[in-house]
């Protein structure tokens, strides 16, 4: 596609082999970019750009987030391949199954709650590092993918909330540190339909919660949001990482989360929705 809100734009996505972070890889090439992912699956990242319509504008980077070292090698990856950065995106995350307090022994809590935090939070934050001087050159933004659980409660269990508010303050605060050249923008994702995977500390790791969505019963009531009957495809969720990137049409906008929830905010006491009637 040429004509993109992102043409010409050179991006950077953690966690971009499957889930959100592909998604919004792949939307981003549709809308002009040239794109940098990263994973630890290098296999899995190039079968990504194998099968994208314009793979000459898809780069793809083995290393984990928690390795700075790594994170600024692909920094200089993609300025090399694309001549520039102007957008990266913090994705890369685990979710901890909603496992609550009282099903967690000291011991768990202890190892993931180092893990969770090393790649929900630390992650993010050794990306912004390693990127920001470049994006200083372009007056170019970084996108965090948040959580509804940045906002509410029971979106995981106490790590993973927690992790999520941290990243709510820790995307506000580069907000501030990298004003003006800089523009730091969430999006608050929903539950969808995803490869995440859980923390390897708990066992969780070959689990998948596309695998949970597979197990509903298609009479299985719907879930308690507003937007009850909205898709849960990764791909409907990648329009206001466009929106956030695209400087054009997002200039004057950062320190803000966009919420692509299904309206948890407005959800009702009597029902979820109130227009079902309707």
């Amino acid at each position: 596609m040429s004509g993109g809100w992102l043409e010409g734009y050179s991006a950077l996505i953690t966690g971009g082999g499957s889930g959100i972070g592909r998604a919004v890889a792949e939307r981003f090439v549709a809308e002009g970019a040239s794109v940098t992912v990263i994973g630890r699956d290098k296999k899995r990242l190039d079968e990504v750009a194998a099968a994208s319509p314009a793979p000459d504008r898809f780069h793809t980077v083995a290393a984990d987030v928690r390795d700075s070292d790594a994170l600024h090698a692909a920094v200089a990856a993609t300025v090399e391949r694309f001549g520039k950065l102007d957008t990266l995106v913090a994705n890369a995350g685990v979710w901890d199954y909603q496992r609550q307090l009282t099903r967690l022994s000291g011991r768990e809590l202890d190892s993931a709650f180092d893990e969770i935090f090393s790649v929900n939070v630390k992650g993010y934050v050794l990306a912004a590092e390693a990127a920001w001087p470049e994006l200083v050159k372009t007056r170019g933004s970084i996108v965090m993918t948040l959580s509804n659980a940045s906002f509410y409660v029971n979106g995981g269990g106490p790590l993973y909330t927690a992790s999520k508010h941290a990243c709510l303050g820790l995307m506000k605060e580069l907000a501030y540190e990298l004003a003006p050249k800089v523009r730091v923008n969430g999006v608050a994702c929903g539950g969808m339909n995803t490869d995440l995977r859980g923390p390897q500390s708990l066992d969780l790791n070959d689990r998948s919660l596309s695998a949970s969505f597979a197990k509903k019963s298609p009479d299985a009531p719907p879930p308690p949001i507003p937007l009850h009957d909205s898709s849960t495809d990764p791909r409907d969720f990648t329009g206001s990482y466009v929106l956030l990137a695209a400087r054009e049409q997002s200039g004057p906008i950062t320190g803000q989360a966009i919420s692509v929830d299904g309206g948890i905010g407005v959800r009702g006491f009597a029902t979820a929705a109130g227009g079902d009637h309707l």
